[in-house]
């Protein structure tokens, strides 16, 4: 048998079965509060996630008009420090701003 054999067939993966070996996802989540300013989140947004100013702004926005706004897409881990990160330097300033996490 040779590597040229047209009886050999090669199994070809499917997306599940490529999904299988990645990590499930998690969407951290800032909400809106009547206590958290503006400026703060945005500073979140960039300290802790990233953000350039004006992908912070947009955040920020949504947050504050749609009550909530989607910071990034990250593994179990990572999305767990970022929102224990959030609630520190919350507290560190005295404002109420909650982060959460939800499985994509």
């Amino acid at each position: 048998m040779t590597i040229l054999d047209p009886e050999i067939k090669e199994r070809t993966s499917s997306d599940a079965d490529f999904r299988q070996g990645y990590p499930p996802m998690y969407k951290v989540i800032l909400h809106n509060d009547d206590y958290t300013t503006m400026e703060f989140v945005v500073e979140i947004l960039m300290a802790v996630f990233g953000k350039s100013e004006e992908d912070a702004t947009i955040i920020m926005m949504n947050v504050h008009e749609q009550g909530r706004g989607i910071c990034g897409t990250y593994t179990r881990e990572i999305a767990e420090t970022k929102v224990h990160t959030v609630h520190v330097l919350a507290r560190e300033r005295e404002f109420p701003l909650k982060s959460t996490m939800e499985k994509e």
